[in-house]
């Protein structure tokens, strides 16, 4: 009898172990999987073939995946109501895209539904497919009582150790997001980083975490600044135990905070898109922005992988110094992606514009082969895939042009990289929009492979578009003279976002302010001093002011015939052999930077308060005058350009009298002269 018992005991030991086992087993399972919110259950099917499986997101969104419906219902809505069960009594949930139209057929989909007018989760006791119709439910799940929907979670705020490192309380906005309000670092360490990882406290054996604008340089100062990450790849605040502000080379932790287990909070949003390297070496540049590439004889083969946009280039190359990351004087390839085609075009940067003649010599960002070189780069695949091109070209280590740069294979190099626009007018790269900020050095012929590139992800808000910057119109009639100086272009926000063109990086401020639409009225003359530099040996700060019909610019960097097609109003002459000259160059008057971050350019709210920031630094004497009296001869809309540069300037409305109504008039009828050259073409 007692090994009867004995054996009952132990048959029950061994179902009980078991069951531990599968169901340990079972949540493993869960836990590798994506973390999608707390999980309210599967949907109970009834009808038409409904299923799929229900999460609370946040308090207010439920997100169904691998959802069914065959869609033969009459009248059949998503539908949401706080009776016992569902009836007629409750409230229609708008669909995917927001919308209360009968729904349609569902096969195997993942999407999120919000509750209407603010409605929370708490405020329901279950959700369904239901037929208005037949009132009949398709399908349910039920909302447990005194559900806790996911919601962000604040938590401690950083150590105070060293280096003036401090914060307010840190908040979990989701499982990839990090809010650090208040944050305090006196930016005085050479390898610093938000830096997260495994363990009791923070360590070397972790990982770097791009900054807010995506960076992956060493930390700059912070000054009570609010600052969102996000955490790189697939990775989530459930793989990590700590945050903190580290110092690689010395080992050093300047302020960290533990962050819990199992916090109740909202899924992240964002797509994480994966990506596999081809070649063995690969680093991370940027969060947008990575370069792989293998050595093998006396070849390079260097792989571009950039989330970019369709108009934008990638540059990769050598410094033009052998002590730090220097533009000047670098040898990069620019790639982009020219529909399905793929360039990668080899480049040497003289100065820091855009390429152009000075005084008979091309001096700036210019082809290779612009300059007597060779173009040296032999392109090997490029393609577009999830809005991330990935372009691989090769090269020799010791190049036969003497204009281009050996790769060492002895020893690191120093490397420049950037991103930016391209100038879809003649594919040039216009000035980039991320670049480092410190020097990057590369050990290219490592004995083991390096490889610290993580996977691209994709938030709703493409690349953190922001609004641009409020224009400026000039719209008085008491004003006959104008002063032209230069200043930066202002980011995304500025130029860019105001005139939808890139930029060259510096633009004209029309009595103080940042490329205003003008408005002149025909019969009156008026004046423009201009203090756009008169220096012609200088390649990015010679700009005499010049007027034309074409909204483009640079005029001198056209060819004969471009030249010929264009209307030129004011600000050109021509020389005794035929050839233009400018007629307006006055002494440079410079609004520049303060030794601030150019790169921050576009967290300032309006061009007012980055205009504060700017220090004016003129140099001596009075700019030239250039006299213009619009006629009945000019058009409805000119432009005010740079001779030398494109994309610095913008509109000058010519009017025929300081009335609104008629300066609308004129706006709507160049407006439609423009849609009908656009049709135009186009037929």
């Amino acid at each position: 009898m007692a090994s009867v018992v004995r054996t009952k005991r132990t048959k029950s030991a061994f179902v009980t172990l078991l069951g531990c086992l599968l169901l340990s087993y079972v949540y493993a399972q869960e836990d590798n999987e994506e973390y999608k919110g707390k999980y309210l259950g599967k949907l109970n099917p009834y009808h038409h073939q409904v299923s799929g499986d229900v999460w609370a997101v946040d308090q207010y969104t439920l997100l169904l995946t691998s959802f069914n419906y065959d869609g033969n219902g009459a009248d059949t809505f998503f539908w949401a109501g706080a009776s016992n069960r569902p009836g007629p009594q409750g409230f229609i949930v708008p669909d995917e895209w927001g919308k209360t139209n009968i729904l349609d057929r569902y096969f195997n989909r993942d999407f999120t539904l919000t509750l209407p007018d603010n409605k929370k989760i708490t405020d329901i006791k279950w959700f369904a497919v239901y037929d208005l119709q037949s009132q009949n439910t398709f399908g349910d799940v039920y909302i447990p009582e005194e559900f806790d929907p996911p919601a962000p979670q604040k938590i401690s705020q950083l150590s105070k150790r060293s280096h003036n490192v401090s914060s307010g309380p840190i908040v979990i906005l989701d499982s990839k997001t990090i809010s650090i309000p208040q944050f305090v670092y006196d930016g005085q360490s050479a390898d610093t980083y938000f830096w997260v990882g495994l363990g009791p406290q923070p360590s070397s054996k972790g990982h770097k975490v791009p900054d807010e604008y995506g960076y992956m340089d060493s930390l700059r100062m912070y000054n009570d600044e609010d600052v969102m990450l996000q955490l790189p790849g697939d990775m989530t605040v459930f793989d990590v135990d700590w945050l903190s502000v580290f110092d690689v080379k010395t080992k050093s932790n300047y302020g960290s905070v533990i962050i819990p287990d199992g916090l109740n909070v909202p899924p992240s949003l964002i797509k994480v898109i994966k990506q596999t390297q081809s070649l063995p070496n690969c680093v991370q540049l940027h969060k947008r922005y990575q370069v792989a590439w293998e050595i093998f004889g006396p070849q390079i083969t260097i792989q571009l992988i950039g989330q970019v946009a369709e108009d934008e280039y990638m540059a990769f190359g050598l410094s033009g110094s052998e002590d730090s990351s220097r533009m000047e004087g670098a040898d990069v390839a620019v790639a982009y992606m020219d529909d399905t085609r793929g360039y990668t075009t080899d480049y040497n940067i003289t100065a820091k514009a855009p390429c152009g003649k000075v005084l008979g010599q091309y001096k700036g960002v210019c082809r290779d082969e612009l300059l007597g070189g060779l173009d040296s780069n032999q392109l090997y695949t490029a393609v577009r895939e999830n809005g991330i091109n990935i372009i691989t070209y090769r090269r020799t280590l010791v190049s036969s042009d003497p204009g281009d740069k050996d790769f060492p294979v002895d020893k690191p190099v120093y490397v420049v990289w950037a991103l930016g626009r391209l100038d879809k007018t003649n594919n040039e790269p216009s000035f980039h929009d991320l670049y480092p900020r410190s020097d990057v050095a590369l050990e290219l012929n490592r004995q083991e492979a390096e490889n610290t590139c993580i996977d691209f992800t994709e938030s709703s808000g493409k690349f953190s578009q922001k609004e641009p910057w409020q224009k400026t119109e000039i719209f008085d009639r008491s004003v006959r003279t104008f002063k032209a100086t230069i200043g930066p272009s202002g980011g995304r926000r500025g130029y860019q976002g105001i005139t939808g063109k890139p930029s060259v990086g510096l633009a004209w401020y029309i009595e103080g302010a940042l490329i205003p639409e003008l408005y002149l009225r025909r019969g009156l003359t008026y004046s423009f001093r201009v203090h756009g530099g008169n220096n012609p040996h200088s390649a990015n700060l010679y700009h005499p002011l010049i007027i034309t019909d074409e909204p483009h610019g640079g005029y001198d960097t056209l060819s004969d015939l471009a030249q010929s097609k264009i209307r030129v109003l004011a600000g050109i002459e021509l020389t005794r052999r035929g050839r233009p000259r400018p007629t307006a160059v006055g002494p440079l008057c410079l609004s520049k930077h303060n030794g601030r971050d150019r790169r921050l350019d576009d967290t300032f709210p309006s061009f007012k308060k980055f205009n504060r920031t700017l220090v004016q630094i003129c140099e001596p004497g009075d700019g030239d005058t250039l006299i213009v009296s619009p006629n009945s001869s000019w058009p409805d809309l000119v432009y005010y350009h740079s001779f030398t540069h494109s994309n610095m300037g913008w509109k000058i409305h010519v009017i025929d009298s300081y009335t609104r109504s008629s300066a609308n008039i004129a706006h709507k009828l160049s407006l439609l002269i423009t849609i009908t050259t656009v049709l135009f073409h186009l037929l």
